[in-house]
């Protein structure tokens, strides 16, 4: 009776996930033929069939499955690293540099600015500045990926996505740090030791280029040796589910350890070597991508919406100056081509599982303050944050993916229209 009991919920969860996949495959393609991208279809599926709504996809079958988005994110990652080579950035290296800390580091002052003046709570401004600097790789490699992109923007934007996740990474290091300080200060414990923690973020980033260096190394010495397509794709996927795995073992950032992987691959690979990890990581992400942007959109409450406020355009607006402005002042200083540095911006304003996934560790981290020194005010910001990223998230992942197309169509860079 129990075995029964248990193959009945095995058997539901395969079928929805099956329905989910016909659905996402054939709105996707219907959503394509009104010029929009087929991930807003797989979205749009997600969130019909998820908890908010349908409840087809519920509760603890999307936790169930929250695997996925993260191997699709290494998956995405990797597949980034993979076409970031040393030639790449030997042409463009001042100018890419320059947008990647422009569009990073104005995003987060422009937007840290702007709350402050609406809030006027430090804390939370500097928490959501550190949040909002970060882009979503999965919806810009998606829509380069379903358009069949080439060019010298979508090369940027491949770059920017990856590097500027791992720069986002170190400036929220340092922005939780400080806002607990500041806090703590205000109750009288002042004691917070700092320094020790300033070190934690910049020990990630480090431990993540290091271990995706000595995986990526091992990689290509096994995957020189194999014959078969299908052994290519087994060890890559191996590859990625492994450091996904140790990331979240080791509490390192899965973008940057399976993309430093992948730019091993590609600048010290032989070409037809590389060519065969591309083709075999090619041949499976199409699936991947359709479950990870119907999850993604399962996970979006819709009526979330209903409680951005005044303070969540706040957040959007300045978000969305901080990241097209900071791209253009930091392409016009790196001596980027200007047409590129000017419309950069617009294709890295997705926002998605990082940012959900940095906002909950700041909630969680909130409370615990509040509950250890008596501080309601830093649960209060921690709901906010959480709040404010969460609404933000749904809009940002229905017009970032659309706007990225559009500077793509706009570059000349969309070969299949």
């Amino acid at each position: 009776m129990i075995f029964i009991e248990n193959s009945s919920v095995v058997m539901h969860q395969m079928l929805v996930i099956g329905i989910v996949l016909f659905a996402s495959l054939y709105v996707g393609k219907w959503v394509k033929h009104i010029k929009l991208p087929s991930l807003i279809g797989f979205m749009v599926v997600g969130i019909v069939a998820g908890p908010h709504v349908g409840n087809i996809i519920d509760s603890t079958l999307l936790s169930s499955m929250d695997f996925v988005i993260e191997l699709g994110l290494g998956l995405v990652a990797f597949t980034i690293g993979a076409v970031l080579s040393l030639k790449t950035f030997k042409k463009t290296g001042k100018g890419l540099a320059s947008i990647i800390i422009g569009e990073t580091v104005v995003a987060f002052l422009v937007i840290s600015l702007a709350v402050f003046l609406f809030s006027d709570s430090l804390p939370m401004a500097i928490l959501l500045g550190a949040i909002g600097a970060a882009s979503a790789p999965a919806g810009t490699v998606a829509i380069i990926r379903d358009y069949h992109a080439e060019g010298p923007l979508t090369n940027t934007l491949y770059a920017v996505v990856g590097f500027d996740d791992g720069l986002s990474v170190i400036i929220y290091g340092f922005a939780l740090v400080f806002a607990k300080a500041m806090l703590l200060e205000t109750n009288g414990h002042g004691d917070l030791a700092v320094l020790a923690q300033l070190w934690m973020p910049i020990q990630e980033i480090l431990l993540s280029v290091l271990v995706g260096a000595v995986a990526g190394w091992l990689f290509l010495r096994m995957v020189k040796k194999l014959r078969k397509e299908s052994d290519v794709l087994v060890l890559s996927s191996a590859l990625v589910i492994t450091l996904v795995g140790i990331s979240q073992q080791w509490h390192l950032s899965l973008v940057l350890t399976n993309m430093v992987a992948g730019m091993v691959l590609v600048n010290s690979g032989k070409e037809g070597v590389i060519n065969r990890v591309r083709q075999a990581t090619s041949a499976i992400m199409p699936l991947i991508f359709i479950l990870f942007f119907a999850l993604a959109g399962a996970h979006l409450d819709i009526s979330s919406l209903s409680v951005v406020g005044v303070g969540g355009v706040v957040y959007i607006i300045s978000r969305c100056i901080g990241k097209t402005g900071g791209a253009w002042l930091g392409g016009t200083i790196g001596g980027a081509d200007p047409k590129l540095a000017r419309m950069l911006g617009m294709g890295i304003l997705s926002q998605a599982g990082l940012a959900i996934g940095l906002a909950l560790i700041v909630q969680k981290e909130m409370a615990h303050i509040a509950e250890l020194y008596h501080l309601p005010s830093a649960a209060a910001i921690g709901a906010a944050v959480l709040t404010t990223i969460t609404a933000t998230t749904v809009i940002f992942e229905v017009i970032g993916p659309i706007l990225t197309r559009h500077v793509l169509l706009k570059a000349g860079e969309i070969k299949d229209r």
